[in-house]
């Protein structure tokens, strides 16, 4: 595939917003996707937040393999890091104002003992489509802040009150300037936090759905109907599994498998490409996780 990287001018604008609005927070909530929590970790948020109190949120477990999501918790308790699963279209609302009372607790109690009754405030942070917006509107329990299933819909900052004690700021997605490791910059594609725009659909399609008869051969297989053979440049039919075989031939199995076809029974690619990257997206495919901490 070609090298992906995407940094467009708002997200320079955005990391001087975010070292300006530090001081005024108590604590960072950075939410990571759980289907790959790693790839989505910007490490540049790590690095200008150290200091604060911080919470990591898996964010869309639901899409997630559970067992996967179970293992990295695991993971990140071993660092000491506090860290737990959430999904922001339903479910453990309370449990995760519980927790982000415990990660301010501090800053609260050094504020009662001066004889103060502290606004919490809080700093919401994560790379592009990861659900910051979708994730402040389910704690509030309305829609306050601004969400799509795009990335860069976000693009300036929004302080949100959740309670009388209780302010959210919704920032806008950060990517890394360089997407160095590309296994990691493809990772984000498939999961949409980089633009489809400036992306090869198709290729980037293929290569989804060998990623997913890796990893979740079955159940890639049941949703887009693929046979077990698929026919290369010189007409040789090899199993979807042979390494030799194209990305470009998979997506052509998809399209005949699925019915995405023109007229005279040619693939419709471009439509196959953008299901087979929705259907995963939304979860359609199956409940896959990229990336395991044992990796």
């Amino acid at each position: 595939m070609a090298t992906i990287n995407w940094y467009p001018g708002h997200m320079a604008k955005s990391r001087r917003m975010l070292i300006e609005q530090l001081r005024a927070v108590d604590a960072v909530v950075e939410l990571v996707d759980a289907r790959a929590p790693l790839s989505s970790a910007n490490p540049d948020l790590r690095g200008l937040t150290r200091g604060k109190a911080r919470l990591l949120v898996l964010n869309k477990a639901d899409l997630a393999d559970d067992a996967a999501t179970s293992r990295w918790l695991e993971y990140y308790r071993a660092k000491n890091v506090m860290a737990m699963r959430f999904n922001s279209n339903g479910g453990r609302v309370k449990e995760m104002l519980e927790r982000i009372a415990r990660a301010t607790q501090p800053a609260v109690e050094r504020a009662a003992a001066r004889g103060v009754k502290k606004t919490v405030r809080l700093m919401v942070v994560g790379i592009p489509n990861v659900g910051k917006s979708t994730f402040i509107n389910r704690l509030n329990g309305s829609a306050v802040a601004k969400a799509s299933d795009r990335p860069g819909v976000t693009r300036a900052k929004q302080w949100v009150k959740l309670g009388p004690y209780l302010e959210m700021l919704d920032t806008p997605g950060m990517l890394p300037p360089r997407l160095d490791d590309q296994k990691r910059a493809q990772n984000l594609a498939f999961l949409g936090s980089v633009r489809d725009q400036i992306l090869d659909t198709q290729e980037l399609s293929g290569a989804l759905l060998r990623r997913l008869l890796e990893l979740k051969p079955d159940l890639a297989r049941a949703r887009f109907k693929l046979p077990e053979t698929a026919v290369n440049a010189d007409g040789e039919a090899l199993p979807l599994s042979d390494p030799s075989l194209p990305d470009e031939a998979l997506l052509e199995a998809a399209c005949k498998g699925r019915g995405w076809l023109l007229s005279g029974g040619r693939f419709d690619l471009e439509r196959g490409a953008a299901l087979v990257l929705d259907e995963f997206r939304a979860g359609k495919v199956g409940k896959i996780s990229l990336e395991s901490p044992e990796v």
